[in-house]
């Protein structure tokens, strides 16, 4: 699901700081992290598909003897464009992911659900992990509430209306027509006398 391809794999160090947890001056057990997503959050990545965005982001690490366990939790709202009309609306989001952090020889970010860092590293940079769960958590259709309680009204839309019912009518006449070419074809004649001729 979670694609190293999304965004940049070296993004640089320093504009992604804050997203930076150190792990070892921690003590064992569960810890909070608490992120506040803008859209400047995603010009880091060059990702420019949101109007804005509003979104928090809950990180729990828990640190265990021999590996890292994250849970990421995010829900919010990013500001997109209507995929009928083109109106944006602000589309409500919300996601979860789990990481798991070991050690190893070399760093290993080949699974989405598993990060090996190389022994001795002290902190994680979770800033590719927020960015993808958040990416990947809207919808490919985003179609504005308005859209489907019959609310918004837009000139798109009432021509998209129109093009329906017209369809409609036109799928209508056509199955009309078929019937009436079933009831004139022979063979239903002969079957009628058949039952008729008992």
């Amino acid at each position: 699901m979670h694609s190293r391809s999304l965004g940049q794999n070296c993004v640089e160090m320093n504009k992604t700081k804050q997203y930076l947890i150190p792990f070892v001056g921690l003590k064992l057990g569960k810890h909070h992290f608490e992120y506040q997503i803008s859209n400047s959050f995603f010009e880091i990545f060059d990702y420019d598909e949101f109007e804005s965005s509003d979104i928090k982001v809950n990180v729990v690490l828990e640190k265990k003897s021999t590996m890292l366990e994250l849970i990421f939790k995010q829900q919010g709202t990013v500001n997109v464009p209507c995929d009928l009309t083109s109106e944006d609306f602000d589309l409500p989001i919300e996601g979860e992911m789990k990481l798991i952090v070991r050690f190893g020889d070399v760093y290993n970010s080949d699974n989405e659900e598993l990060l090996i860092l190389p022994f001795g590293e002290f902190e994680i940079d979770v800033a590719q992990y927020i960015y993808e769960m958040i990416v990947l958590s809207v919808p490919l259709r985003r179609v504005h509430p308005g859209v489907k309680d019959g609310s918004l009204k837009t000139e798109a839309l009432t021509k998209l209306n129109e093009l329906i019912l017209k369809e409609e009518a036109e799928v209508e006449e056509t199955e009309v027509e078929e019937n009436k070419e079933e009831n004139i074809d022979p063979r239903w004649d002969k079957l009628k006398q058949l039952l008729t001729d008992k």
